[in-house]
C-alpha cells in the first residue's frame, strides 16, 4: 500500500511538472517538441511489444495502424468538431482514432491467426502497403499531398497523461491471466492450445490492444506536426518502431522505455549528420540481432512495473543451509 502511495504522487507530480514546464518557459521549445515525440515513440514502442515480445509473434506493420490512427483523429477535430470545441474534444478524437486503429486491427487479426508460422509479418506488412496506398488515392483526405489544417493540440501533459494509461494498461494486462497466456504462446503454443487456453482469442486480443494504441499515438502524432501524409507511415516507420522494441527489449514495458528514450534522443543528436542517421538504424538493428537478441532489458522489468503479488513471487529465496545434528556424546 505504501508503494503504491509513493507511484501515485510520483505520477500526480509528474503531471504537474509536464504542465509547468511549457507554460512557464522552463525549457526550449525545441526540447519540448522532442520530449512529445520521446512520450509518443514510448507508446508506439509499447504497443508493438506486446505483440513482438510477449506473444512471440511478428508484426511489421505498425505505421499502418498509427496512419489509421492519425488520420481518423484528424478528421474529427478538422471537420467534425466546431473550432471551438476542438480543444475540449481532442481526447474524444484520439480515442476514436485508436478506435479506428483497433477495428483495422481486428480485420487483420481475425484471418491472420488461422494460420501460425511468418505469416502475421506478411500480412500486416501487405496492410501497412494497403493503407498507404489507400490514403494517396482519398482525394477527401488530401491524397499524396496530405491532410492539414489540424491545431496544434498535442501537449507535454496530453503525452504524459497517454504514456501513463498506456503503460498502466499494457502492465495490467501483461500481469492478467491473458497475459500469462501470451507468454504461455510464446514458449509453446502447441502445449499452450493443449492446456486449454483459447490461443487465438488471446492472440487476436492482444493484437487488437496493440493496434489501438498505435492509433492513440497517430492522433497525438498528427496533432504536434499539424500536418500528415501517407509517406510518413511507410516501412521505413514500421522499421523504427522495430528497432526502438528490439533496442530496449523484447517482453519488457520498462525495456520499451528505455529503447524508446535511447533511440530518440540518439536521433535527434544525429540530426546534423544527414544521411547517416539512416545508415545507423539497419546498422544497430544489425548489431542488436547478433551480439543481443532479447535487447538490453528483455524479458526482465523495473520493480515499480511489477505487481506486488507478483514482485514477492520474484523475489529470490535464501537457502538456509541445513544444520547437522550431531549426537551427544559422539
Amino acid at each position: 500500500m505504501k508503494m503504491r502511495w509513493m507511484i501515485g504522487v510520483l505520477l500526480l507530480a509528474g503531471f504537474a511538472l509536464s504542465w509547468a514546464v511549457p507554460h512557464f518557459g522552463w525549457l526550449d521549445p525545441y526540447i519540448l517538441l522532442v520530449l512529445m515525440y520521446l512520450g509518443i515513440n514510448i507508446i508506439l514502442t509499447a504497443s508493438l511489444n506486446l505483440v513482438n515480445g510477449y506473444m512471440g509473434e511478428f508484426s511489421v506493420g505498425h505505421a499502418g495502424f498509427m496512419a489509421v490512427g492519425a488520420y481518423v483523429s484528424s478528421v474529427l477535430t478538422v471537420n467534425l468538431f466546431p473550432v471551438t470545441g476542438a480543444v475540449f474534444l481532442f481526447p474524444v478524437a484520439v480515442v476514436g482514432g485508436g478506435l479506428a486503429a483497433s477495428l483495422a486491427g481486428l480485420l487483420v487479426s481475425i484471418p491472420s491467426f488461422r494460420t501460425r508460422g511468418d505469416y502475421l509479418a506478411i500480412v500486416t506488412l501487405a496492410f501497412g502497403m494497403i493503407v498507404k496506398s489507400a490514403l494517396e488515392n482519398i482525394e477527401s483526405v488530401g491524397g499524396p499531398r496530405g491532410f492539414m489544417g489540424m491545431e496544434q493540440l498535442t501537449t507535454l501533459p496530453w503525452v504524459y497523461v497517454w504514456v501513463v494509461v498506456t503503460i498502466w494498461i499494457l502492465r495490467n494486462l501483461v500481469f492478467s491471466k491473458y497475459g500469462r497466456g501470451m507468454a504461455a504462446i510464446r514458449e509453446d503454443e502447441v502445449a499452450c492450445d493443449l492446456c486449454g487456453v483459447h490461443t487465438r482469442r488471446v492472440k487476436i486480443s492482444a493484437f487488437v490492444v496493440s493496434a489501438f494504441f498505435a492509433g492513440v499515438a497517430g492522433g497525438l502524432y498528427a496533432h504536434v506536426l499539424q500536418f500528415i501524409n501517407p509517406r510518413m507511415f511507410d516501412i521505413l516507420k514500421s522499421t523504427e518502431i522495430l528497432i526502438m522494441v528490439y533496442l530496449g527489449g523484447m517482453a519488457s514495458l520498462g525495456g520499451s522505455i528505455l529503447g524508446a528514450s535511447i533511440y530518440t534522443i540518439a536521433m535527434e543528436l544525429l540530426r546534423e549528420q544527414g544521411a547517416w542517421r539512416m545508415v545507423l538504424m539497419p546498422l544497430l538493428l544489425i548489431l542488436l540481432m547478433l551480439f543481443r537478441p532479447r535487447g538490453l532489458f528483455g524479458l526482465r522489468e523495473f520493480p515499480w512495473l511489477v505487481p506486488l503479488r507478483d514482485l514477492v513471487l520474484l523475489r529470490p529465496v535464501k537457502k538456509q543451509k541445513e544444520k547437522t545434528h550431531v549426537p551427544a556424546g559422539s
